[in-house]
């Protein structure tokens, strides 16, 4: 049986490069970078030059980047440094409906602790009104936190008109870019933010590194106290080589990025057409254009999305239901709920993202499957008796 890995949001194989650069570091380089002695010495300089690579790839200085080990971990750090850093000024945080979890329950936990946090919400595309944002800024205001893109229904959000609302209210402010970064430009120069998160898996790079980009002179209060790694800023023994995975990783990213999304959109509109003409009571959820190049998500009426996966991956397909940190909680997703879908078909909801390995036979197998399985399922659903009166239905997903 073949084998369509179709869930590169979640995560993405590790490049040959950057396992072959990472290897000495896991095997004879092993020394400690705060030691003095040569090997320790040369574990510091490749952190450094993974610090440069990284840079490099969202345009920002060396020391504006802070090793973490996880998008979470930066979002954290992003979210609660910051507010604990400003809250003589104010107490008050802009995010949306939309986050990832690592920022809605880092706002919640602030709310326990006095801060208020505003959610704001967002259109049937899933996109944030920059006026929204305006409004909602108060002068208790000390930072507005929006995701760059979602990774359940790929929606790439208007970051650069939310910057300059900010600058002139002179809030600061923090993306989410963890799916963004190293698979479209990013560069936090034109998109003018304080703060940004990134996670090398996203980019074929290792689990375990991530970043926090800082603005050079932003104050911040560390998240992990002990020693003096990471400019003080962030404590804790370096994972030398996942930091020197996420290095290259960046530098191959950024040199192939033109090609990378100039191969997945063709791929990605390929399955998307086909499942909207091939599939009846099937809705595309986030916006049409103005999404990630390798992501297409939808929601099927009277099918479950649990099953839907569990189909597909009997035929070869490895996709997701929702993001991989809520689609096993069976809970509605509040991504869904925020661009209107109900409940009921929200339980549909299925995202299929694609990456460099994805061929056109691949998308030809699934263009054939996709139809296959939802026709299967639906010749056993409980609705089955009514479904003949509302094939030619309009859909009930609010448009």
């Amino acid at each position: 049986m073949r084998s369509i890995y179709m869930d590169h949001v979640g995560t993405n194989p590790l490049h040959p490069e950057v396992l072959e650069e990472m290897l000495p570091f896991l095997k004879d380089n092993f020394a400690n970078p705060l030691s003095l002695y040569e090997p320790a010495v040369k574990a510091k300089e490749a952190i450094e030059n993974a610090r440069e690579r990284t840079a490099l790839l969202i345009n920002a200085k060396p020391n504006e980047i802070i090793f973490t080990s996880s998008g979470a971990e930066s979002n954290n750090f992003a979210v609660k440094g910051i507010a604990l850093a400003g809250q003589k000024k104010g107490k008050h945080i802009i995010t949306s409906r939309i986050e990832h979890h690592s920022i809605t329950n880092t706002g919640r936990f602030l709310e326990k602790s006095g801060f208020a946090v505003t959610y704001l919400p967002v259109d049937k595309n899933g996109l944030i009104d920059p006026a929204d944002v305006q409004k909602a800024i108060t002068d208790e205001t000390v930072l507005i936190s929006i995701i760059h893109a979602s990774p359940e229904i790929g929606t790439i959000e208007p970051i650069a008109e939310i910057a300059k609302i900010a600058r002139a209210k002179k809030v600061i402010i923090h993306t989410d870019a963890v799916v963004t970064a190293g698979n479209i430009p990013v560069d936090v120069r034109s998109l003018d933010v304080d703060l940004l998160t990134l996670s090398a898996h996203q980019f074929y790079g290792p689990k375990g590194a991530a970043a926090l980009y800082l603005k050079e002179g932003t104050r911040i209060i560390p998240l992990i106290y002990g020693g003096i790694q990471e400019g003080g800023r962030r404590a804790g023994t370096e994972n030398v080589p996942a930091i020197v995975g996420m290095g290259k990783a960046a530098e191959l990213a950024r040199k192939e990025m033109d090609a990378r999304i100039n191969y997945l959109k063709p791929l990605r509109e390929s399955m998307i057409s086909d499942t909207l003409k091939n599939i009846k009571k099937v809705t595309l959820t986030g916006h049409p254009e103005q999404r990630l190049p390798g992501h297409a998500s939808f929601v099927v009426e009277f099918i479950e999305g649990e099953a839907m996966l569990l189909l597909l991956a009997g035929k070869g397909i490895y996709c997701a239901s929702g993001s991989a940190c809520t689609s096993r909680a069976l809970k509605s997703s509040p991504v869904l709920a925020s661009i209107g879908v109900p409940d009921h078909i929200a339980q549909g909801s299925v995202v299929f993202s694609i990456g460099q390995g994805t061929t056109e036979d691949d998308i030809n197998y699934f263009n054939k499957t996709f139809p296959e399985v939802i026709n299967r399922l639906r010749e056993m659903s409980p609705f089955t008796d009514g479904w003949e009166g509302l094939e030619d239905t309009p859909c009930t997903v609010k448009k």
